[in-house]
Formats: structure tokens, C-alpha cells, sequence
């Protein structure tokens, strides 16, 4: 597990190839749990369906970020919410146009930058990601600017990550992922590169207080923080998601948090 600071350059690059040549087996391996037209939040398998995390979405403006197939998206399209999926990918947004025809449910699909949304100001009402964008970017608190931008006053933001505390443990689903072996205050990401030292693949870690203060930092106010608890009967092993580490400590962190109605003078 090689730990190492990268640029966010380096983010960038790593994070559009690997999804790109990914994209095929990550649909394959997942897709019929995630569905075509569904809002899946977690591998434990919380549905905004069943959680409303997102509030009443009919008639407001959501944009998806890291989307991947757009099926969260579509889901949100057909709760009657005016829905924008948008990933860095163009090998998972050739995915989300299978999921469209599949589905027969279309959503708009934008191909951009977490840190650079190609949004004018204050212009959705809802920004949400299921593991998408906010561990694959280096600097995550330009990114919470961002979504706050393009947020309307009062808008809501809504973002599920792996719990930061994920990060003591080898990512085994076993009982060798059940012994704390890294410090969880060590915020180098993970990283996995090529023959020649680049970086193909990256992904951050903060911890919880990082989450919150760069929430505030961007003018969100915390509402909540959701870690979901593995839910009885669910025997799917997802990568180092399983039961039997899901059932000792969570796996999941979902933050909850608003804009301000009105800006302070």
C-alpha cells in the first residue's frame, strides 16, 4: 500500500484514465446492484428511495457529480427533479448512455471537473455524489467551493465517502481488515502507479474534522452525518465492504449539509 502526496494534476490524470479503462468492469462487477434507475448511496445499500437524504427533489435542480452510470440521476429524473449527471469519465459516460437506453430514462450528461464546474452561480438547488469527485480530487475543499457556487442560497449538499476510519485497516473484507495497522491522522492517499512511477490510481483520505472544516470553510452549516449500519440479512461483499467488518464499525460517512438562505453583510 504505497502512500505518497500527489499533485492534483497527477489527481486528475490518474483519476480519468483509470475510470476510463475501468469503466467496462466496474459496470460489469457492480452494475446490477447499483441498478439503471436507482439512487444507490453505499455499498450497505441505503436507497434515497427509502432515505430521502435529498429532501423533496420534485421540480428542484440537481446536479450529480462523479456520477459514473447516471443512475442515481436518472432515479432523480424520475422522482421528477430536473437532474444534470456529470463525471470526469468518458468511459463511465459511455456507460451512462447504456443506462439510458436500457432505462429509456435520459438526463443531461456533462463531461467536467470537479474543480472547475462549467455552471454559472447559484443555479441548482441540490448537489449530491455517491462516492464520486470528492476523494479522487487533492485539493477536496476547492472542490466544496465549487459545489457551493453553483448552489443556490439554501441549497443543499449531500456526499457519501469511505468512512475516514476505514483508513486504519487494510482494505481486506477478512479478519486481516479487521486489525488497525495505519494511523488514521496519516492524510497521504493511497496510491498505485505504472511501471515508470505515475500515478494510475489515487485516492484521498481526511479525516472527519478535515470533512467538517472544509464544509465550513466553503459556507456550509453540518446538518447531519449519516454512517450507515449494516443492515441484516445483506450478504454482498463489495471490495473491503462485508458483513463482517460492516457489523463492527462503519464503512460509509454521508454528510448533510446547507447553504446559508441569505449571505451575512
Amino acid at each position: 500500500m504505497l502512500r505518497r502526496p500527489v499533485t492534483d494534476d497527477e489527481s486528475r490524470h490518474a483519476s480519468r484514465a483509470w475510470w476510463d479503462l475501468d469503466a467496462d468492469a466496474y459496470q460489469g462487477e457492480h452494475g446490477a446492484f447499483l441498478g439503471d434507475n436507482d439512487f444507490v448511496w453505499c455499498p450497505e445499500g441505503l436507497r434515497e428511495a427509502d432515505a430521502r437524504l435529498l429532501g423533496d427533489v420534485r421540480g428542484k435542480r440537481v446536479l450529480e457529480l462523479g456520477a459514473g452510470a447516471a443512475a442515481g440521476a436518472r432515479w432523480l429524473e424520475g422522482q421528477g427533479a430536473d437532474a444534470v449527471a456529470m463525471d470526469l469519465s468518458a468511459g463511465m459516460l459511455r456507460q451512462a448512455r447504456g443506462g439510458e437506453e436500457r432505462s429509456g430514462v435520459r438526463v443531461p450528461l456533462v463531461q467536467a471537473d470537479a474543480l472547475a464546474l462549467p455552471f454559472a452561480e447559484s443555479i441548482f438547488d441540490i448537489v449530491c455524489t455517491a462516492f464520486g469527485a470528492i476523494p479522487f480530487v487533492a485539493d477536496s475543499g476547492a472542490a466544496m467551493l465549487e459545489v457551493a457556487r453553483v448552489l443556490k442560497p439554501g441549497g443543499r449538499w449531500v456526499f457519501s465517502i469511505t468512512h475516514p476510519m476505514r483508513w486504519i485497516f487494510w482494505d481486506e473484507p477478512d479478519e486481516s481488515g479487521l486489525i488497525a495497522r495505519n494511523s488514521y491522522f496519516d492524510r497521504r492517499p493511497y496510491v498505485e502507479v505504472d511501471e515508470q512511477g505515475r500515478p494510475t490510481y489515487v485516492e484521498q483520505h481526511r479525516t472527519l474534522g478535515d470533512r467538517v472544516r472544509e464544509l465550513v470553510a466553503a459556507g456550509f452549516v453540518l446538518r447531519d452525518l449519516i454512517e450507515p449500519e449494516w443492515p441484516p440479512g445483506h450478504d454482498q461483499i463489495w471490495g473491503q465492504w462485508s458483513p463482517l467488518r460492516g457489523r463492527l464499525f462503519p464503512g460509509t460517512a454521508i454528510f448533510i449539509a446547507t447553504l446559508p438562505t441569505a449571505q451575512p453583510t
